[in-house]
């Protein structure tokens, strides 16, 4: 990679499934915004999954694992699907995203979901629901019941098997979570709500008295309230009007995000950030991606939505570049591109013209190539 201290590196990992396909996307939009905006970029291409699983014996080769590393923000694709039971159990978790998670403390894990009133057609949920829905789930990503100890399967003395999990969480696990919506909330409508199963879980009464406690500390000029997880997921559906910032545990983020991709028409239009802790220079490691998976079912078909991919560029630009105004000229392209009667299979209204995944692409940097003109003009 370029070494020049001004140039922000990033690394783009397609992965597995119908990751590239999408990425291949995201990065024609990077290198508009190089060519075109002057962003100081340098990317740098790594495979992940299967194809460098058969060449090297691991998921996550030398070469991938060097480009994270040296990276400021990783721009990466989707994991899993059939090929999976092609690599061995221990080779998949030893080059995991979990693994990649926790190896560079990604603790806060941004999705932001707006409605887009050119969808509300094709959307799930009525229009009037919709109309100014604009919030974003703050999901911690690195601790809860995925990372927690003991787990695992065991077979009893009277022959059946168990599965067990352990769901934790330390003050400081949730403190910072919690900070970074706070301070997020700040910049936005100033409320936070804060989910949990306080009524059930331990773990979750710890959660909601250290919130209260950071909120009364440092925050008291910020609304907060709590919703219990089963009504917040009600809630979204009812009226996801109502939020700014929600912040949540691990497992929690991972279900009601799925559920909010509802109030954005498709969970192929979700973005995400996954950001690390600041460091003595004022960086943040980040990873950016789509929330959906690798849906094997459509790989390799040239049909998927990369949207989410491309609205993720848009997070790292603000984010990590901290590029807002080129954040807001790629969010608006795609407003304008869906405004212009653009679709992917699935967010294509009846009898609509559906796109490939390559022509949604090549809709944004036309609606990028529009908008720009007109600046200038």
């Amino acid at each position: 990679m370029n070494t020049q201290s001004n140039m922000v590196k990033v690394a783009v990992v397609g992965g597995e499934g119908i990751g590239p396909e999408v990425t291949a996307q995201s990065r024609r939009v990077l290198d508009w915004f190089a060519a075109k905006r002057g962003v100081p970029m340098t990317l740098r291409e790594a495979q992940y999954g299967l194809i460098p699983y058969l060449a090297t014996g691991k998921v996550l080769p030398e070469d991938t694992a060097e480009a994270m590393d040296e990276a400021d923000a990783i721009l990466w694709g989707a994991t899993g699907g059939p090929e999976t039971t092609e690599v061995p159990a221990a080779a998949r978790k030893a080059g995991s995203l979990l693994g990649l998670r926790s190896k560079y403390d990604l603790y806060a894990n941004l999705r932001p979901i707006m409605a887009s009133p050119a969808l509300s057609a094709s959307a799930p949920l009525k229009p009037e629901v919709l109309d100014g829905v604009d919030f974003v789930i703050i999901r911690e990503l690195t601790s809860g019941i995925y990372f927690g100890e003991p787990r695992g399967i065991e077979t009893l003395p009277d022959g059946q098997r168990r599965g067990f999990n352990t769901e934790q969480y330390t003050t400081n696990q949730i403190r910072r979570v919690a900070r970074s919506a706070f301070e997020l909330a700040r910049t936005r409508r100033n409320k936070v709500c804060s989910v949990d199963k306080a009524n059930v879980l331990e773990t979750s009464v710890v959660w909601r008295e250290e919130v209260i406690r950071l909120h009364k500390e440092e925050f008291s000029d910020v609304e907060l309230t709590h919703l219990y997880v089963d009504n917040a997921a009600m809630q979204i559906v009812r009226e996801p009007r109502q939020f700014d910032v929600m912040v949540t545990g691990n497992i929690f983020g991972d279900i009601l995000s799925d559920c909010a991709a509802m109030a954005s028409g498709s969970l192929g239009m979700l973005p995400s950030a996954s950001l690390g802790p600041v460091d003595r220079f004022g960086r943040r490691k980040a990873l950016y991606e789509p929330v959906h998976g690798s849906a094997p079912d459509i790989a390799g078909k040239g049909v998927a939505n990369p949207l989410g991919s491309i609205l993720s560029v848009a997070m790292l630009l603000r984010l990590t570049l901290n590029r807002p105004e080129d954040a807001d000229l790629l969010e608006q392209a795609v407003q304008t591109a869906l405004a212009s009667g653009a679709r992917t299979a699935d967010i294509a209204e009846a009898g609509a013209k559906r796109l490939s995944t390559v022509q949604m692409g090549d809709a944004v940097l036309s609606a990028l190539d529009r908008i720009s003109a007109k600046e200038h003009a």
